[in-house]
């Protein structure tokens, strides 16, 4: 009979658990932080961590639209705001010295929902097929990790709670069987978004030296600073002391001031630049050149981002039930709002790191499930990413897909990023017929 695996970190020992072809280490606390404070590493303990509890999420209101789209459940996992916690998966077979590329999973969800440990983000596939090690990073979100406010609490919080993740993996990975000369940020939406903002710390070629960047918002990342003053100021009424829930119920409110202030509302809550570790706004470019030549990048977006939103808005909806011209005004929104969102600045993005000395390849992935209205819209790529059959069945996002279809597409894309994590060139141009297409910059 096995014995649990055990790991003899810097931070302290560490056991684990087996699950079929992976090994897990979960719920590894990475930093510390008091209520609205920034945090600090997690202290090193002497006795052994058992790390056999998944990672609590931050704590965080339901999102019903898309529980049905993706298949969650809200409250799979405990709430908590002492969320800075990490989870671990690698091969259950590593030799002793060998070392895999390790790649770090920065969840989506708009930095208000979403944790590092939700089930449709299990990442054995990607592990078990391709022999890298996953750290997926749970990290505080909305009022919790996401606002400055007038009375001098920080912005960035969560931000720096990933940049704790990003040093503890640096110093203990290694007794897992990872490189840390070898590490790969990789994440979706707001989890892309964040990791695009880490690279304009000084400190980010020391911490990772590839970025996937996974339909990251940039198009709506600027000029934000009248409605996150405007959400500051009603943000004043939490304290210290206002019970989570209460706090989780006020972020809401807040969200509703954010409305008047155009497309920008749809993810109020994000990254404030002029506060740690963020330069000020006109500084972020010069910034983001100092650390490209030392940051290889895989940036890009789905071909139909903004389909996931679009039945959601009244309009739209009257729109497209339009006899003759329904479907293609939807057609029409969906290409601006995705270019606007997402398409422009991704290649901004990628064209200015490659002028500053950076290597970047962008990508559009065009796989949709057959028929779905959805198609190829925003957070197709995780159910190609995190291929796991239970955990999809329910997810209305792959309504007319057979799962081998799914698979046929997720296993050439889990191989793609896994050769990007693994430092091998991608080549001019390459790509999956019919679902994904990407070339150097």
């Amino acid at each position: 009979m096995n014995s649990e695996p055990s790991f003899d970190p810097p931070c302290g020992p560490v056991t684990g658990w087996r699950d079929g072809d992976v090994v897990r280490a979960t719920g590894i606390p990475y930093a510390t932080a008091g209520r609205f404070e920034p945090p600090m590493p997690a202290p090193d303990r002497s006795g052994t961590f058992v790390a056999t509890s998944l990672a609590p999420a931050c704590p965080q209101g339901p999102v019903p639209f898309l529980d049905d789209i993706l298949g969650t459940r809200y409250g799979e996992l405990p709430g908590s705001e002492d969320c800075q916690n990490l989870s671990i998966t690698m091969p259950s077979d590593i030799a002793p010295g060998e070392r895999l590329p390790v790649m770090v999973w920065i969840h989506g969800g708009s930095y208000t929902t979403g944790s590092g440990d939700l089930a449709i983000f299990d990442p054995a596939v990607l592990v078990a097929e391709n022999r890298v090690i996953v750290v997926a990073v749970s990290y505080r979100l909305g009022l919790f990790g996401f606002l400055a406010t007038h009375s001098g609490r920080p912005a960035n919080l969560g931000l720096l709670d990933q940049l704790e993740a990003f040093r503890w993996v640096q110093r203990n990975i290694s007794a897992f069987g990872g490189d840390p000369g070898r590490v790969t940020a990789f994440g979706q939406s707001a989890g892309g978004d964040a990791i695009a903002h880490l690279m304009a710390s000084p400190d980010a070629p020391s911490l990772f030296q590839r970025a996937i960047i996974q339909s990251a918002p940039l198009g709506i990342s600027r000029g934000r600073e009248k409605m996150n003053h405007a959400m500051g100021i009603a943000a004043e009424a939490v304290t210290e002391e206002t019970p989570a829930m209460e706090v989780v119920a006020v972020e809401d409110r807040v969200s509703q001031v954010a409305r008047k202030f155009g497309l920008m509302a749809a993810m109020p809550f994000g990254t404030q630049y002029g506060h740690p570790p963020l330069p000020p706004e006109a500084d972020i470019e010069a910034a983001w050149d100092a650390t490209a030549p030392d940051i290889e990048v895989l940036i890009g977006h789905t071909a139909d981002e903004a389909r996931l939103f679009l039945p959601r808005n009244p309009l739209v909806r009257r729109l497209g039930n339009v006899p003759g011209i329904g479907g293609a005004a939807v057609v029409t929104i969906n290409w601006a709002v995705t270019e606007a969102v997402y398409g422009r600045a991704a290649r901004k993005f990628a064209r200015r790191h490659v002028r500053a000395g950076g290597k970047a390849h962008s990508y559009v992935i065009s796989w949709g499930a057959q028929g779905n209205y959805y198609r190829a819209a925003h957070t197709v790529d995780l159910p190609l990413l995190f291929g796991n059959q239970g955990t999809w069945a329910a997810a209305g996002l792959l309504d007319g897909a057979t799962w081998e279809e799914v698979n046929a597409v997720g296993h050439a894309m889990r191989s793609l990023w896994a050769t990007f994590a693994r430092g091998e060139d991608l080549g001019e141009s390459g790509g999956i017929p019919g679902a994904l297409h990407y070339r150097s910059v």
